[in-house]
């Protein structure tokens, strides 16, 4: 269970200073392998709500990189988000000790989202991943207007659909490239992935649109996909409860890997045949399997474990 502190990390090229709130305990280590070490094994005991540092361009990288594969949450954040925020709290001294303790205020004042990678790099796969989601509608509902189309105009829609699977393609192929430059995002991509029935498009899905994941309670990761279930009563009545908001995107990429999950995955193919046998509709047992597919990866990725490790301790 995670203690009530945040860390702030100001990050220089030979020195790790670090202050720790609340008490405002500062420290210093080394920024090489083993001031890292030594840093992420006293962290990994304190359990931090959130450590903070900003986004230097690359002495931040190794120690963001070792804090996140090791389990722990990370906010890498703007430099000008910082110092705007040092000016309002009137804290206008700069040394790395007080830069540190700014950082560790940041993160307790402004609760930034752990992605453990700079924002400029967050937006650029955020956006990808819409821009591929937008295409794939789009050729959908091409596909599905050239049943209706004259004649005429199917030449047309053929051409405008082959465009598009070649964006497609091309989009792709830079996120392919994006997450091959993080070593963080491709060791959660190898870890979601090793789920049976989750591919690289939910994996990448779920590390853009739903950076909480593993950091937050799964029954808030549930609420934020938009999976979990409201009451719709009023006096007497008594409405079917029912899910609605979050997030649709990362839903619709859970709905595609429960599609697979449900004949692939033995944990979720036996609480789907579960849940049909007890005459639940098709629609409720895959909800309910979405649910318990999203809490699984919530806890892979708290405690960093691959599908193989976390299946057998889960059924030992």
């Amino acid at each position: 269970m995670a203690h009530d502190a945040y860390v702030g990390v100001d990050v220089s090229k030979k020195q790790l200073d670090v202050v720790t709130l609340p008490g405002g305990e500062w420290q210093s280590f080394e920024n090489n392998g083993e001031g890292i070490q030594a840093l992420c094994a006293q962290l990994l005991v304190l359990r931090p709500k959130l450590i903070v540092m900003e986004a230097s361009g690359k002495y931040e990288r190794e120690l963001a990189i070792a804090l996140v594969l090791a389990g722990l949450a990370v906010a890498v954040v703007n430099p000008r988000q910082v110092r705007d925020f040092a000016k309002a709290m009137g804290k206008l001294a700069k040394t790395d000790r007080i830069d540190a303790g700014v950082l560790a205020l940041f993160g307790e004042r402004m609760r930034p989202e752990p992605r453990g990678v700079p924002e400029k790099e967050v937006r650029e796969m955020d956006a990808l991943i819409t821009r591929r989601s937008q295409l794939k509608e789009m050729i959908t509902a091409e596909k599905n207007r050239m049943g209706t189309a004259p004649g005429a105009m199917k030449a047309s829609i053929q051409a405008h659909v082959r465009w598009m699977e070649a964006q497609l393609a091309e989009i792709e192929g830079e996120l392919d490239t994006v997450v091959e430059k993080s070593p963080i995002w491709r060791a959660k991509e190898e870890l979601l992935t090793s789920v049976p029935g989750v591919g690289s498009g939910t994996a990448r899905t779920l590390i853009a649109k739903l950076p909480e994941l593993g950091h937050v309670t799964a029954k808030q990761a549930t609420a934020l996909a938009g999976l979990a279930p409201f009451a719709r009563e009023s006096g007497r009545y008594k409405g079917q409860r029912r899910i609605w908001g979050g997030r649709s995107s990362v839903r619709c990429a859970l709905y595609m890997a429960t599609l697979s999950a449900i004949r692939w995955n033995p944990v979720i193919k036996a609480h789907y045949d579960q849940l049909r046998a007890r005459g639940k509709l098709f629609k409720v047992a895959m909800v309910a399997c979405m649910r318990k597919l999203l809490t699984l990866l919530d806890a892979m990725v708290r405690k960093n474990e691959r599908w193989a490790i976390h299946a057998s301790k889960a059924t030992a």
